[in-house]
């Protein structure tokens, strides 16, 4: 099983003017070839390590394997602490393969596996209800910081680790933690060795956003239960399917200079819509991959550019309700990226309750399964209508495998993507000045400079503040 694309109404001839001519495609063959190039030399050269992942894991799965033997049974909750990739990742991958109310079930129908909770925000409100939630001291707190130096991460470590030692000490405590971080260098790495923590490595070269198929998101997934082999060979198939130069066979490539070819003509605004609730937290995950790695105010030649295009959240057919009609009648702004299924898990027949009402006998009978497919037909027919961009994947079912095709699908979509428009996909700066702002207000040491600018820029006018 393999997803598959159709970008047929991006195209003149579904769309009209709007849309994308044969003429076009076939111009940008030099920025093609290119992009090509550029990510064949990256991945030569170790620049693009994350494509290595679905091979040389072997040894680190199995790791994982066991650990989650040996503890799944001593715990009743697993706990992410992380934040950005670390966080958006495993939700995304529990939500897609697990039951929706997989923490709301008995043990015994979770396999035995503990419950899961991702905690990926610093509100006071957060951890406090969590503990009013949850045992700490029968959990697994997962730190995930490659840096160690996450604000948002650490501070919820260093509360959790005071808490569990207080209450069962700190041998005991030791155990109940695992970390997740660079082998060489950062905070945590020198605190879990320090402490005698079990901790698990991101590759140095592998960046947040792009690190979900590393023990950031494989050491959650095996906690609940899920087939991280599964996901890797997945990845791995999308892997081959992606080393055609051919634009026309290789699906990731495609989908990224259609949307820079939009870009360049004002559609500045990418829309995921899933139609399946498995796939909702997809477009968490997408959002900042998409995000983080193509706003750019640069590019590779230091050249001000400010590309980039908004990822917006949406979901079929919920949204159908709430956003579909900007898509149809607002700015010609928009490329709306249906994600859809071929075969749901389950199937749901409507009941003949209502055969002498016209306006609801037609849905005796129906099951939710065809609905919810016939929805996503008319929308995209609806969209098409109005001269709107839009295309659509499809994964024949939510699987192991096809997941891991389709996280690494929009990986390399990415990657490629910022080939096209010449900037480094795999930095973030903006990223980086709000965090250096934070540290400076707190006056952590080395940040006196920033604080010095801080304090230099200007004041807030009263009258401006109602």
């Amino acid at each position: 099983m393999k997803l598959r694309i159709d970008y047929n109404n991006m195209l003149t001839h579904t769309i009209g003017d709007e849309g994308i001519t044969q003429a076009t495609l076939d111009s940008l063959s030099p920025a093609i070839l290119a992009a090509n190039k550029n990510m064949e030399e990256k991945r030569k050269a170790g620049k693009m390590a994350w494509r290595d992942l679905p091979y040389n894991q072997n040894e680190i799965v199995e790791d994982i394997l066991n650990y989650v033997n040996e503890m799944k049974g001593q715990i009743e909750a697993f706990v992410v602490l992380g934040i950005g990739g670390s966080a958006l990742g495993p939700m995304a991958v529990q939500q897609a393969l697990n039951h929706p109310y997989y923490n709301e079930l008995p043990r015994e129908k979770r396999g035995g596996f503990p419950k899961l909770y991702v905690v990926d925000n610093v509100d006071p409100e957060r951890l406090v209800y969590l503990f009013q939630t949850i045992d700490p001291t029968k959990c697994l707190f997962n730190v995930i910081s490659k840096s160690g130096s996450t604000s948002e991460t650490m501070s919820q470590f260093m509360i959790i680790k005071q808490q569990l030692e207080e209450k069962i000490g700190i041998e005991a405590a030791r155990k109940l933690i695992v970390c997740t971080t660079d082998a060489v260098t950062g905070n945590l790495i020198t605190i879990a060795k320090q402490e005698g923590y079990k901790h698990f490595y991101i590759p140095s070269a592998v960046g947040g956003r792009f690190s979900e198929l590393t023990p950031v998101g494989l050491l959650p997934a095996a906690f609940c239960g899920l087939d991280i082999k599964g996901l890797l060979e997945g990845a791995a198939e999308m892997d081959k399917m992606c080393e055609a130069s051919n634009i026309y066979k290789n699906a990731a490539h495609m989908y990224a200079l259609l949307h820079y070819i939009g870009m360049t003509t004002g559609k500045n605004i990418s829309v995921m819509m899933p139609y399946a609730d498995a796939l909702k937290y997809i477009s968490d995950w997408y959002a900042q991959l998409w995000a983080e790695s193509l706003g750019k105010q640069f590019d590779v030649n230091g050249k001000t550019v400010n590309v980039g295009q908004t990822p917006v959240k949406a979901l079929g057919v919920t949204d159908q309700h709430s956003q579909v009609q900007l898509y149809a009648e607002g700015p010609f702004d928009k490329i709306i990226v249906f994600l859809g299924v071929d075969e749901y898990r389950e199937t749901i027949t409507i009941p003949k309750t209502y055969g002498d009402m016209p306006s609801l006998g037609f849905l005796g009978g129906v099951t939710h399964n065809n609905l919810i497919q016939t929805e996503q037909a008319a929308t995209e027919y609806a969209l098409t209508k109005a001269n709107r961009m839009n295309m659509t994947i499809t994964l024949p079912k939510v699987t192991p495998q096809t997941l891991g095709q389709l996280l690494y699908f929009f990986e390399v979509a990415t990657a490629y993507a910022g080939e096209l428009l010449n900037i480094d996909a795999f930095d973030q700066p903006g990223v980086e000045e709000g965090k250096n702002a934070t540290y400076a207000m707190f006056g952590r040491p080395g940040y006196d400079t920033k604080k010095a600018e801080m304090d230099a820029a200007p004041a807030k006018a009263d009258r401006y503040i109602i």
